[in-house]
């Protein structure tokens, strides 16, 4: 029986499994600030607040959101050029590059801000 206990711990552990159950109150402004950020990171309130209890950055659902908007017009932009053989090639340079800024400058924030949490 040992052994087989052994053997178990020595494999490297790829999924935790959740076997421990806490309950707790809240009033209902504390509730209600919990809803929020459920809305906005779209998560189940035990992942919420196993998240928040372990310190681990929750990722916006409208950042997630703003970048992948980001991407998909810069790859019109980048269509726009190619289709018009360059015909506005200055403008969708310039509103490439702007999209990268923006997308970049959201990224960083969001990096700093996970850092500043860890």
């Amino acid at each position: 029986m040992a052994e087989h206990i052994k053997k178990e711990q020595a494999k490297p552990d790829k999924k935790t499994y959740r076997t421990r159950k806490i309950t707790f109150r809240l009033s209902e402004s504390e509730y209600a600030q919990i809803a929020d950020d459920l809305s906005v990171c779209g998560l189940s309130i035990s992942s919420l607040v196993r998240k928040r209890l372990l310190r681990v950055r929750v990722a916006s659902r409208a950042d997630l959101a703003v970048l992948s908007e980001l991407r998909r017009l810069g790859g019109l932009l980048k269509h726009i050029h190619n289709e018009t053989r360059g015909a506005y090639s200055s403008l969708t340079a310039q509103a490439i590059k702007d999209l990268s800024a923006y997308a970049h400058a959201l990224t960083e924030k969001r990096r700093a801000a996970s850092q500043e949490e860890n």
